[in-house]
């Protein structure tokens, strides 16, 4: 999602919004013609209200877009009233164009001035009731919003010391056996979780491969030759950001549930692909002779890593898994677009 359309205003120009505006507006026009005061030709009186009211709101929404960086300035309190005079303001407008046509051809029934203050008083309720229903639009963008900010900091309260406790059960293993592959392991644990943990939400690509490698490395000092990584990768890496700790799980669960069960160990292949705005990366495991490991277990990496991509894409990154020949596969796809934190 964009910075401007995340703003108050910015809302107000997408495609649905416009939409909405118009078909809002032919219910209203249609309200009007068949109001017991109109003549009984309410098809003319719908044409002529439709053309009103699109002209009206139309012609609001373009004073808006054309001041927007000016009024993006302005507090949410100024900027509703901006809004509502500028409503007003056309609607007397496009009234007074409409007196100034229909004198040409018929004389009003009403003076000039009542019909155009009945037209503003008309312009005020609307306004009035088009704000409304905007601000509580709004307040509920603002409230799902926040929400999904604290289903992102959950998953990053669970994902974090999973990925925690299960590399320092590797240092764990290595410290009686090999104190000084331990030591190193431990040292390059910290500088993993100086990279993880206060990182932002959407990291660079690069930064996040880097993350992988360094951990895949502490597993091979527990593994040895029982791990074997193989990576695929374009030169240069795209120039993208990802949501942080996003393909980090998806080798940690190639291990877990795969790589760790087999005592001759396995093969895991890593495959990046960028093509048409898109960023497919695939990490491919070996899996047990019964092929049932894969998908035992919490897998609490795997689904916090799925939950967080589409979060952070505005729902259009996803992380999949199947069986593929025999082996394990996990597809992580994002757009390449994915703003930075």
């Amino acid at each position: 999602m964009s910075t401007t359309a995340a703003t108050p205003l910015g809302v107000l120009f997408r495609p649905q919004a416009i939409i909405a505006t118009i078909l809002v507006g032919e219910a209203f026009a249609v309200v009007l013609a068949l109001s017991p005061a109109h003549s009984p030709d309410r098809l003319v009186h719908f044409g002529l209200a439709s053309l009103a009211i699109q002209w009206v709101a139309m012609g609001t929404l373009a004073v808006l877009h054309v001041l927007r960086k000016h009024l993006a300035r302005l507090p949410a309190a100024r900027l509703a009233w901006v809004a509502l005079g500028s409503f007003i303001s056309i609607s007397v407008l496009v009234a007074w164009g409409a007196v100034l046509l229909a004198e040409l051809a018929v004389p009003l029934p009403e003076a000039r001035t009542s019909f155009l203050l009945r037209w503003g008083c008309i312009a005020l309720v609307v306004g009035l009731l088009a704000l409304l229903t905007y601000r509580n639009y709004w307040n509920a963008r603002q409230l799902a919003v926040r929400t999904k900010q604290l289903e992102l900091e959950s998953l990053r309260a669970r994902i974090r010391p999973h990925f925690l406790f299960n590399t320092l059960n590797t240092s764990a293993a290595l410290v009686h056996a090999r104190p000084d592959e331990a030591e190193r392991v431990l040292l390059d644990l910290a500088d993993l979780f100086r990279a993880a943990l206060r990182g932002p939400e959407r990291v660079p690509l690069a930064k996040e491969v880097e993350l992988t490698r360094r951990y895949l490395e502490i597993e091979s000092f527990r593994f040895g030759p029982r791990l074997r990584v193989a990576w695929s990768l374009p030169d240069p890496l795209p120039d993208a950001n990802v949501p942080a700790l996003s393909l980090q799980p998806l080798a940690e669960n190639a291990i877990r549930h795969g790589i760790e069960h087999m005592p001759g160990g396995g093969n895991i292949d890593i495959r990046l692909r960028h093509a048409s705005g898109w960023i497919t990366i695939e990490v491919e495991n070996d899996m047990p002779a019964d092929g049932n490991r894969a998908t035992d277990g919490h897998r609490i990496g795997l689904n916090s890593a799925r939950e967080r991509v589409r979060a952070l894409s505005a729902g259009r990154g996803d992380v999949e898994t199947r069986l593929v020949n025999g082996r394990h596969l996990a597809r992580l796809t994002i757009p390449e677009d994915v703003p930075a934190a």
